[in-house]
């Protein structure tokens, strides 16, 4: 299957530039924001070969999996294009739910499947700050980044690589693809869902005067919320509870003394390796 636009992205003015292989998605798409490009453009690759995470770790795509960067010009307001990643966050795990509607059900104590089973636990979760996990294992991951353009404008870009068909080996933490669990897609099947969702969802974000929704609707899907968690910021690590995020998507957490930190960013640890930090 060829890589194309959902029905609802096309509706709402998105392009899209298909690559067999580049060396980076969101070098590309940056690239055409300094040439001028008006936003709305989607960039996606068959084989990514010099992808970036978070701090520069590199993020490995092979064919198969989905490597796609979206290409937004905003006003130049930093905090609230910061918001784009929960926004993207949310938007991959609807496309994840409308094409494998099963990555939603566990089995319950009773033997019931479905939402809200007894005993049962949402299978995908989001993670802090822009993580996608699939059973408690990182499946995908949202890198943002953003420069000045012309006309006072910030192009922001959103890369978004998600592991359809392998895991990148030697990786620091638990990682899952959707082939190793059985779900059985395409990249260009999950991107014209992505596209869709995404354009749903941007409608709802509105410039960031929307956040406020998609804040409630991220802490319902949030992993590890009322948890123990640890962060590292820098050479610090701060423990505590899970508390919230606040209206400019920052992590509070709240220490077992009770003082409350307000986090802009970190790394995050849940469960056992938080509690024992």
């Amino acid at each position: 299957m060829a890589f194309q636009l959902g029905s609802g992205a096309l509706a709402g003015g998105y392009r899209l530039d298909v690559f067999d292989t580049v060396g980076s998605t969101n070098a590309e798409a940056m690239r055409a924001a300094r040439a001028g490009d008006a936003g709305k453009h989607w960039f996606v690759a068959h084989r990514q070969e010099q992808g970036r995470g978070r701090r520069g770790r590199p993020w490995v795509m092979p064919e198969g999996n989905l490597a796609a960067s979206l290409l937004l010009v905003c006003p130049n307001d930093p905090a609230t294009a910061a918001t784009l990643g929960f926004a993207a966050g949310l938007a991959l795990d609807e496309a994840l739910r409308a094409v494998a509607p099963d990555l939603t059900f566990h089995v319950g104590l009773d033997g019931f499947e479905g939402e809200g089973a007894p005993g049962s636990n949402d299978r995908l979760r989001l993670k802090w700050p822009n993580d996608v996990l699939l059973d408690g294992a990182k499946l995908a991951g949202i890198l943002l980044e953003a420069e000045p353009v012309s006309g006072g404008k910030l192009a922001v870009v959103i890369g978004i690589g998600v592991n359809v068909r392998a895991t990148p080996a030697d990786l620091p933490y638990p990682a899952a693809s959707l082939a190793s669990l059985g779900v059985g897609l395409d990249a260009p099947l999950l991107f014209r869902a992505l596209s869709d969702a995404w354009a749903s969802v941007e409608r709802v974000w509105d410039g960031g005067r929307g956040f406020r929704a998609l804040r409630r609707l991220w802490l319902d899907r949030a992993a590890g919320l009322g948890e123990d968690v640890a962060v590292r910021v820098g050479g610090e690590v701060f423990s505590g509870i899970f508390e919230t995020i606040d209206d400019e998507g920052r992590l509070i957490i709240r220490s077992r003394e009770g003082v409350i930190r307000t986090i802009a960013a970190g790394e995050v640890h849940f469960g056992a390796v938080a509690s024992s930090r």
